[in-house]
């Protein structure tokens, strides 16, 4: 069976570079669309709670003051 032109070693090392380089932006690529996700979803999460102190009718130093006591009564009971 006839085969094509075999690729050199040097071929096949520069190939396999020009793989690994395009893979890397890849990567970089993939890591900035996650942040971005991260970002919107820590928005979101923002807003949420942003709303329910807004619906709450207290001020958030309030909630502050409040959620700081939740977190110190917790740790006593634990």
């Amino acid at each position: 069976m006839a085969r094509g032109q075999r690729k050199s070693i040097d071929e096949k090392i520069a190939a396999k570079e020009e793989l690994i380089e395009a893979l890397l932006l890849r990567v970089e690529s993939e890591k900035r669309e996650l942040q971005e996700l991260i970002q919107i979803k820590k928005q979101k999460e923002l807003e949420a709670v942003s709303d329910l102190i807004a619906d709450s009718g207290l001020s958030p130093e309030e909630v502050a003051s409040m959620l700081q006591r939740y977190l110190q009564e917790r740790s006593v009971a634990s």
